[in-house]
Order: C-alpha cells, then structure tokens, then sequence
C-alpha cells in the first residue's frame, strides 16, 4: 500500500514541524510502506521540499509530488508561459519545454503561490490574458495553515486575475493509481474532496 500524505497542516505547520509526523513516517517506510509527499504548494522545488523534510528528519527523497508537475502537463513543449509563480512551478514548466517569462505576450499565464505578487505582476497577467493566453493554476488553495495562523494562499492570487480579466483557470491533476491509499489531507476542498479526510 501507499501512504499519500499532505505537507501543509499535516506533516508541517509554516517552519515547523507537526508532533509525531517524523516519527509516524519512520514507522511506514520501516513497515515496508511506500510514503508519497504531496502538496498543493507549487513555491519551492522539489530538492527543496525533500531538504525541508530532510531537516525535520524525514527522508522523501523521490517520494515527492507537487500541484507545479500536474499544472506542468498542461503546457505544451515550446509554450511562452508568463509565469506568475514560484521557482518550484517555474522549475516544473521549464522540464516540460515551456519558455518562461516575467513580461511580455505569452500563450499560458501559469499561476502557482509566490511571496511576491504585487500590482505591477498582476497587470502583466492581466495583459497577458486580454492578449488571448489562457489561465492555468498549480491549485485554487485560498488559503493554507501555517504555524501563525491562516495565509493566502494561490487561490488568492487566482482571484484577483480571474477578478480582473473575466477569465477561469484551468488547474493540473496529478493521478495517483487506485493503490496508493489512504491520503492524509488537511482540508476537504484544498485536498481532493471525499478521498481525502481531515485528521481530527
């Protein structure tokens, strides 16, 4: 069997580490399980992601699966992507053979959570859309848990260009095969709907 489990809220909380999470995946691989790591958060890279659970003791090398490689299979090879996201989902769009860029006419405007959006991104998205690219998101997360509480999230970011420019996204799915159950998520909406359940 496979083990899905969620980053955000149910392995870490922002910089830390949620109790007890190390040592429950300890206990999975040593019973032989295989533990896959997956998030809505296309920000970091995948080396990043495995070094962020490397420092909290879990070993994920390989086991990682991020909403930046679904939203990737939405690119075609030779896409200019103006790319409103992080380095993990540019990191991603790049694999697949897209150009991506900061300005400028693009076919796809990629959206995926990044710390700094600001007006001047938002109008290059903006201008890029009425240009006839299409809207493509990692996730429409509006917020995710953090240590300190609640932050926007990329859902917030898809917001204000679909707010601006009249246009819908279309998000990636990554399939996992029936096997790989059960799935650990934080949030029905943010992952995944009746397959995923909330740990109470």
């Amino acid at each position: 069997m496979a083990w899905a489990l969620d980053l955000d809220g149910v392995v870490w909380l922002g910089d830390c580490a949620v109790p007890g999470a190390a040592g429950a995946v300890a206990r999975l691989q040593k019973a032989g399980e295989q533990v896959l790591f997956v998030t809505n958060n296309s920000g970091r890279t995948v080396a990043e992601v495995e070094a962020r659970l490397a420092g909290f003791g879990i070993d994920a090398c390989g086991g990682v699966v991020t909403s930046a490689m679904a939203a990737a299979r939405l690119v075609e090879p030779g896409e200019t992507v103006l790319g409103l996201c992080g380095a993990g989902a540019a990191e991603e769009l790049r694999k697949a053979g897209a150009n991506v860029v900061t300005k400028g006419a693009a076919d796809s405007v990629v959206v995926g959570f990044h710390e700094d959006f600001d007006y001047w991104r938002l109008t290059e998205g903006l201008r890029a859309l009425l240009g006839g690219a299409r809207l493509v998101a990692t996730n429409d997360d509006v917020c995710y848990p953090a240590h300190d509480g609640l932050r926007p999230g990329a859902g917030s970011i898809v917001a204000a260009l679909v707010a601006v420019s009249g246009g819908h996204p279309r998000r990636g799915r990554y399939a996992l095969s029936a096997d790989e159950r059960p799935d650990l998520g934080d949030g029905l909406s943010a992952d995944g709907g009746d397959r995923r359940a909330a740990p109470r």
